[in-house]
């Protein structure tokens, strides 16, 4: 099968985001989902599904916020597993752990779970569908949300023990609130080289590069026009686009400036904002 999260695709690689209190995420993020602790300060957690790569990192301001509603954003990060039955597993480890999912799918090219921490900050996990098995119409690949096979998935589960994220788990894509569509689609796909590979009406656009079903999603669901959150909020703080190679992120960095974009260096990286206000490491 082939791998979507590495040179010489453009990919998420990790996400850091607010929360209210480090502690109780802290536990969330390694009893409930499974991640392993790389590293922790009074004010900052960082976790990794094999025990050397960040995956997700946790901070907690000293003046945070609640989460903020319809503004622009995090709308979930989604985890991808590296099979079906590890899928399986984990739905029985949250049948046992009592953990309320928000919402199950089916969508052709995956088969995914939704549920949110304990502040609100969406995610999914998932299992890819073998890349052969999905529906190319031109350039746009199918997608739908139907009912997923939990019963099957359950049973495929069965044999495989849960212990924690496998150490194969990626960031698989980041799923975005924006304010708008036109100007975002343009950020996307002329400034970072992503292609639109399918779109739901006038609201929501999927992105990726290498054929991939999609490595970010971007919606308008929160409203036309959405603020982006206060800085301090509970919500994203940044993603990680990897490119595969120092000369194509400073020829997409160039190409940014060239069509009006504001590329920061912070602490020797390179940092962009969509139109929206989502910030993105560039690496």
């Amino acid at each position: 099968m082939k791998h979507f999260h590495q040179s010489p695709t453009t990919y998420v690689q990790d996400v850091m985001i607010n929360v209210e209190n480090l502690q109780r995420s802290v536990d969330f993020y390694t009893k409930i989902i499974g991640f392993k602790l790389l590293e922790q300060t009074d004010s900052q957690a960082v976790f990794s599904a094999n025990g050397q790569t960040p995956l997700l990192t946790i901070v907690q301001p000293n003046d945070i916020k609640p989460k903020e509603q319809r503004t622009t954003g995090l709308y979930h990060f989604a985890l991808l597993l590296p099979s079906r039955a590890d899928l399986g597993s984990i739905i029985h480890h949250f049948i046992a752990n009592g953990v309320r999912l928000q919402g199950a799918s089916d969508h052709l090219v995956s088969e995914a779970l939704y549920l949110a921490d304990p502040d609100g900050n969406g995610i999914e996990i998932y299992r890819d569908r073998p890349a052969e098995d999905w529906n190319w119409n031109g350039t746009e690949v199918e997608m739908a949300s139907i009912a997923l096979d939990v019963e099957g998935l359950l049973k495929e589960g069965q044999e495989t023990k849960w212990d924690g994220l496998p150490k194969k788990t990626v960031m698989g894509h980041i799923h975005l609130h924006v304010s708008e569509l036109k100007d975002t689609e343009k950020f996307y796909t002329k400034g970072l080289g992503f292609e639109v590979v399918t779109r739901y009406g006038g609201q929501a656009l999927f992105i990726s590069t290498e054929r991939y079903h999609h490595h970010i999603g971007l919606n308008t669901w929160n409203g036309i026009g959405a603020p982006a959150p206060e800085r301090n909020s509970v919500g994203l703080v940044w993603f990680s686009l990897v490119f595969s190679s120092e000369e194509k992120k400073l020829a997409t960095v160039d190409r940014l400036i060239s069509l009006g974009y504001k590329v920061e260096m912070l602490d020797g990286q390179h940092f962009v904002q969509d139109p929206s206000g989502n910030k993105i490491k560039l690496v």
